[in-house]
């Protein structure tokens, strides 16, 4: 008798240990399990506002952001191509500058103008020839400059275009576009108070 006691009193705290180690890792695993449930709606929330200041800080990488892969290469081609002609007309303002200057300072060892191909047609001795030469200059240097400063005002655009581009395709992300959006409509016929009516019939599929 005494034996069965003592070893009813050992069974029993077992017992209960083992249950309590099985609850304790069942209440773990709940745990592990909406945790991670948690982290994974977190990953997969698209922030515009992160798509937005990708783009800012550097072009393309809010697209990126969005998985809009195929834009990238066309923003930067279109970066790239603003910015050659305003190399290029900055260059030709640039030139047709100095030669202006050179023209109208009076130093005969000032002579770039004479670079240039157009002072081949114009008599720089004759008064008229010499006026309409500098008028000319004076005109292409503004041309050249008004271009330059209409494309680093594009260039300012482009980039805000970058901008609010990601930010649109980003609110857009979840939004559903697929072939399940459609409107079909057909013609159609009802009898009606004892005559056939013919009409379209519209179907919104959604």
């Amino acid at each position: 008798m005494i034996k069965r006691v003592f070893f009813l009193k050992i069974l029993i705290p077992a017992v209960l240990l083992f249950m309590g180690t099985a609850a304790l890792g069942q209440t773990t695993e709940q745990d592990s399990a909406v945790v991670a449930q948690a982290n994974a709606e977190e990953e997969y929330v698209h922030s515009p506002k992160k798509a937005t200041l990708y783009s800012a800080i550097l072009p393309g990488m809010g697209q990126a952001y969005n998985k809009k892969y195929w834009k990238i290469p066309i923003i930067y081609a279109g970066f790239g191509t603003i910015g050659y002609f305003i190399h290029w007309n900055n260059d030709n303002y640039k030139i047709l500058k100095q030669a202006y200057s050179d023209l109208t300072d009076g130093d005969e060892n000032t002579r770039s103008y004479e670079d240039l191909e157009a002072s081949e047609y114009y008599d720089l001795d004759d008064p008229t020839d010499y006026n309409n030469f500098k008028t000319g200059l004076s005109k292409q240097q503004s041309y050249y400059r008004r271009n330059r400063d209409l494309l680093i005002i594009s260039m300012v655009g482009f980039y805000g275009l970058n901008i609010i581009d990601a930010s649109v395709d980003a609110h857009l992300f979840d939004f559903d576009i697929s072939e399940d959006l459609t409107f079909n409509w057909q013609p159609t016929m009802q009898y009606h108070k004892t005559q056939y009516v013919y009409g379209v019939s519209c179907t919104f599929t959604f």
